[in-house]
């Protein structure tokens, strides 16, 4: 309750250094934390001496997105070490984004510092503040990450294994729940007990399944009754490992953004972002130079007339995986394709630069 209030979660420095004995694994878990937590990012290693995969880690939680996750088995671990932590991802709030853009000057001179302001902001209005009301301590705001318009709103969880040795995780079918209906606005109240009264609609044709750390895709079909046990969640992770999923429901009809591994919220690094039955039109922030691959899924089972093209020039992508339809007579049909763009923002200021366009 009182965190971005009264203190801000200090998780010490990021040690991104090889004079620790860290593995890549390790660093990224703790880069995991800081990035859900969301409090201080700070770092004391010599960046000119530390090795691109490590600042690799690094650029993947940066910016801070300004919204703090909830620890889901923070009093129920035999080790006292929370391994589940939630937010959600959203567009509800773009409105009040563009409101912050107008109404602060700093967010539009200088493009580069408009990341880090909003995030600025958005840790400031989740603080306490004697010239405006306490928020409720469980205002939703204050877990979300805001994305851009058009790219809807889904579940962000992380899993953590602090175990010695490797484990398989399984996630709790509580946490799959899809993000309640209420409890959005200012001052409303919400609840995470599972009332059937407060969930969003039900995802007939399954949900998309996105691991960050692992740039993996799985699909996994609506929970019904006794079809849970086909409908849960686990990975395979190594000792000290953390990934990250993003579950969203499908839209059998329409082209959805399923991540990247660029940035962990798989949305914060979208600028714009439209999508019709034919196209789709994504521009990346190029306030910082970046470079990896987004993930798309397209309502195509014959995807050899979709065209992509990123920064104006014509761009080569691959099919990763399959989305499966609704079970139908014993068996599912292939409803859509997930596929993986490459992509390379240069932050040069040019006007093509961070566009993607997809025709089919």
């Amino acid at each position: 309750i009182l965190g971005h209030r009264w203190w801000h979660n200090d998780p010490d420095c990021l040690l991104l250094g090889e004079t620790t004995r860290l593995t890549d694994i390790e660093v990224a878990s703790a880069a995991s934390i800081v990035a859900l937590t969301c409090g201080m990012l700070l770092l004391s290693d010599d960046l000119t001496k530390v090795s691109p995969s490590r600042i690799n880690i690094l650029t993947k939680i940066f910016p801070m997105t300004g919204a703090t996750a909830v620890v889901l088995d923070l009093h129920n671990t035999n080790d006292g070490l929370p391994s589940l932590m939630r937010m959600w991802c959203t567009d509800r709030y773009h409105d009040e984004v563009a409101s912050m853009q107008d109404s602060d000057s700093s967010l539009t001179e200088n493009g580069e510092n408009i990341s880090a302001s909003i995030s600025t902001l958005l840790g400031r209005r989740a603080s306490f503040a004697l010239d405006r009301p306490l928020p409720l301590p469980n205002e939703r705001k204050r877990n979300c990450i805001l994305v851009a318009p058009g790219m809807g709103t889904w579940t962000l969880l992380s899993v953590s294994n602090w175990l010695d040795e490797q484990t398989v995780v399984h996630v709790p079918s509580v946490a799959l729940e899809a993000p309640p209906s209420t409890g959005w606005e200012d001052g409303s109240p919400c609840s995470d007990e599972g009332d059937s009264d407060t969930r969003s609609a039900t995802a007939p044709y399954g949900n998309h399944v996105f691991a960050f750390w692992s740039g993996t895709y799985t699909w996994m079909p609506e929970a019904k009754g006794a079809d849970n046990v086909h409908s849960s969640l686990s990975k395979k992770l190594k000792a000290h490992e953390t990934e990250i999923f993003h579950l969203r429901a499908v839209t059998p009809n329409v082209p959805q953004y399923i991540g990247s591994d660029i940035h962990f919220s798989c949305g914060q690094e979208v600028q714009t972002f439209v999508a019709k039955q034919n196209c789709v039109n994504i521009s990346l922030k190029s306030y910082h130079s970046r470079k990896g691959h987004i993930f798309l899924y397209i309502p195509r089972h014959d995807v050899s007339g979709v065209v992509a093209s990123v920064n104006g020039k014509r761009t080569p992508f691959r099919v990763i995986a399959n989305t499966p339809g609704p079970n139908v007579g014993g068996g599912r049909s292939c409803i859509g394709r997930i596929i993986s763009i490459p992509v390379e923002v240069h932050g040069d200021g040019s006007k093509m630069d961070g566009l993607v366009e997809l025709t089919f």
